[in-house]
């Protein structure tokens, strides 16, 4: 057994990841790829199978952001040439749910640019998810920035099921990537959104000029923060923002950090979400081996991969989707 099955083996059996082993397996020689994959698989299978979860995402608020952070075309200090509206109505954001359960996505996302949601917002997205539960009975994860407790008791009332707010990078890297909030302010949303009841989703970006040792921190912190749904995006970086050019990754390692995820966050919900396309390129079909959830659609000011081409890669693999029907039963075995 070769030392990558052997460490996965001990974390089925429930021993945690050292920093040191964690270290390794973003240092694993590029030949040994496949035997990493493979272990992660080990674990992946353990948890779910040959499933993969569909998340698809509504961009319902673009742009008019006044924060500054260096990856986001939405932010105050971007140039990017990106469409920029206020919340769409509520029939754009129910024809998005329809799309969504054509598609065979599990869970509907909610996205709104901004540091956080005013109350009339969250009446409006309030509205839209008690007829979207009513209509189709898929999960329903909302992500509207920093969240105030009354606002999540209220989002949680309306039955959304989970809230996103991502960590996006290591504590230590935070300052370098945005000043106008702090890294404890995205773990306090967290947290809110689970005293109300919500399950957390939280994740990252990979590429944005941090360490090795950041990105070992990153999967701990949301570790801590046993976040449900962990989405690890890699930063395709758009021209007009701080980080217009940067290029600092490469397929390997990006298979490499989804493997850390499994390791370190074993029962989770892993997604490999925005810039797969572009920094995975080939090997996005060996993402799976280790994330068990994708994003079918576009993001939110960056285009998808089609989603024929989704459906195609995830048969070839011989992986499953998770219906919307199994997604509503184990929501009810959650209740």
């Amino acid at each position: 057994m070769n030392k990558w099955s052997q460490m996965a083996d001990q974390v089925l059996k429930g021993k945690a990841v050292s920093n040191e082993e964690a270290l390794s397996i973003l240092e694993c020689p590029d030949d040994d790829i496949l035997l990493l994959m493979h272990a992660a698989f080990q674990i992946r299978k353990r948890y779910y199978g040959n499933k993969v979860k569909l998340n698809m995402i509504m961009n319902a608020k673009s742009g008019l952001c006044p924060e500054n952070c260096g990856y986001c075309s939405q932010s105050s200090i971007s140039t990017a040439p990106i469409d920029s509206y206020r919340m769409v109505d509520k029939d754009t954001i129910l024809e998005g749910a329809r799309r969504a359960y054509e598609l065979n996505a599990g869970t509907y996302c909610i996205v709104a640019s901004g540091r956080g949601p005013s109350n009339k917002e969250v009446d409006h997205v309030v509205e839209a998810v008690k007829e979207i539960k009513d209509t189709y009975g898929m999960k329903v994860c909302a992500c509207l920035g920093i969240l105030k407790p009354d606002q999540a008791k209220k989002l949680k009332e309306a039955g959304v099921d989970r809230y996103n707010h991502n960590i996006n990078t290591s504590a230590r890297n935070h300052e370098n990537i945005t000043t106008s909030h702090t890294y404890d302010d995205r773990v306090r949303t967290v947290e809110k959104a689970k005293a109300a009841g919500m399950s957390p989703c939280s994740g990252v970006i990979v590429g944005m000029k941090e360490t090795r040792q950041d990105v070992v921190d990153m999967a701990n912190g949301l570790k801590a923060l046993n976040a449900d749904s962990i989405p690890v995006n890699f930063l395709h970086a758009i021209d007009g923002t701080p980080l217009e050019g940067v290029k600092e990754l490469n397929p390997l390692y990006c298979l490499k950090v989804l493997a850390l995820f499994r390791f370190i966050n074993p029962t989770k919900e892993i997604r490999v979400s925005g810039g797969r396309e572009v920094n995975l390129g080939s090997l996005q079909p060996l993402a799976l081996y280790a994330a068990n959830s994708i994003f079918v659609g576009d993001y939110l000011t960056t285009a998808g991969q089609d989603e024929t081409e989704d459906e195609k890669m995830l048969r070839e693999l011989g992986f499953e989707v998770e219906s919307v029907e199994e997604m509503k039963a184990s929501l009810a075995g959650e209740k």
